[in-house]
């Protein structure tokens, strides 16, 4: 799978000799970005999940930045940032708003009286500029609950992947480990 996934990456020179990339060529072809070890994608996977949760368009950018500032896997961290897509993110706001809501005692905060989570109000004609405009207003709507919420839930999302990969990874090292010295003593 390792073979797979590096045969399709390009290495460091190959993004020198590309236009689009030459300008930022030294940011772009540190090694670390483009390694497939547990650290790199264990990092690329938590500034992916962290960064699917940006607002807006931003979301590739924040991660390919993020992953140029921490140095860990950058095309892994730019892919992982579609789980938040048109079709997951109201659910995705949903468990933050009620994990900010959850956590807003804890700020001194409380909510407003009647305050609750609602799906979005876009009218089935409403194309790309009025479904753009309902989802800033929606978003401006759900108010403190989900600004506290969204971080709180980017973080915890970018923790779990981050230990998620490293257990997955050192369980996946073990294995082969014993699988090796099986071999070895029937061989």
């Amino acid at each position: 799978m390792k073979k797979l996934i590096r045969s399709h990456l390009p290495d460091s020179e190959s993004l020198r000799r590309n236009r689009l990339f030459a300008p930022f060529a030294d940011w772009l072809g540190h090694p670390r970005l483009w390694h497939l070890n547990r650290h790199s994608c264990a990092g690329g996977v938590a500034i992916g999940l962290f960064a699917g949760l940006i607002p807006g368009p931003m979301q590739m950018l924040g991660a390919a930045l993020l992953a140029v500032l921490f140095r860990v896997n950058l095309p892994l961290a730019v892919i992982l940032t579609v789980y938040s897509n048109p079709l997951t993110i109201v659910p995705l706001y949903a468990v933050a708003w009620a994990f900010g809501r959850a956590v807003m005692p804890l700020f001194g905060m409380t909510l407003p009286a009647g305050a609750h989570f609602h799906a979005p109000d876009i009218a089935d004609d409403a194309g790309v500029s009025g479904w753009l405009r309902a989802m800033v207003d929606w978003f401006l709507a759900l108010g403190e609950p989900l600004l506290i919420g969204l971080p709180l839930l980017a973080v915890t999302l970018a923790l779990a992947g981050y230990v998620m990969v490293r257990v997955a990874w050192r369980w996946h090292l073990v294995r082969a480990w014993r699988q090796r010295a099986r071999r070895r003593g029937l061989g």
